[in-house]
């Protein structure tokens, strides 16, 4: 069964499964309403996802959201990962704030760590693959990326 969840449930579970980004943002993002979700198996939670805007500016806003994290326990069921990318999109088009709005759903995949396979068994499509992992500017300073490695963005249309 897949749900929405707290943001700070789904915070804390994050920064105990994901594989290479356990930390989520700065203060300000921890006061944030962010969407998100946990499938659970048998009362039991097995995976989180958060999604927000993009974090990207020159992406629209306000038609596209993004899957900012995605973290599944290690003794998760089989597909859990793919089933629960399925989920979400039905749930964020059924959602009264979002589904009337949200056009298309973007996620990145981290190159060095993951296939995509899960993107693909869910209907999702590659984009184009980001070479910098390093988001800070001269006029918005950053913190010290998790990774650098580079990313391939993931896009589903609603």
């Amino acid at each position: 069964n897949v749900m929405q969840v707290p943001f700070s449930l789904a915070q804390a579970l994050n920064a105990e499964w994901h594989s290479t980004l356990p930390r989520m943002g700065t203060g300000f993002i921890k006061r944030q309403p962010f969407l998100s979700f946990g499938a659970v198996f048998d009362c039991r939670l097995f995976a989180v996802a958060i999604w927000s805007n993009p974090v990207a500016r020159n992406l629209p806003q306000r038609e596209w959201l993004e899957l900012r994290r995605f973290a599944i326990a290690s003794d998760a069921p089989r597909n859990t990962a793919s089933r629960m990318l399925a989920v979400m999109t039905r749930l964020i088009r059924q959602h009264p704030r979002y589904g009337q709005c949200v056009s298309r759903l973007i996620s990145y995949q981290d190159l060095a760590q993951h296939k995509g396979t899960i993107y693909r068994a869910a209907g999702w499509s590659p984009t184009t693959i980001n070479h910098d992992g390093n988001w800070t500017r001269k006029s918005r300073p950053r913190p010290e990326a998790q990774s650098r490695h580079p990313r391939q963005r993931w896009e589903k249309t609603l």
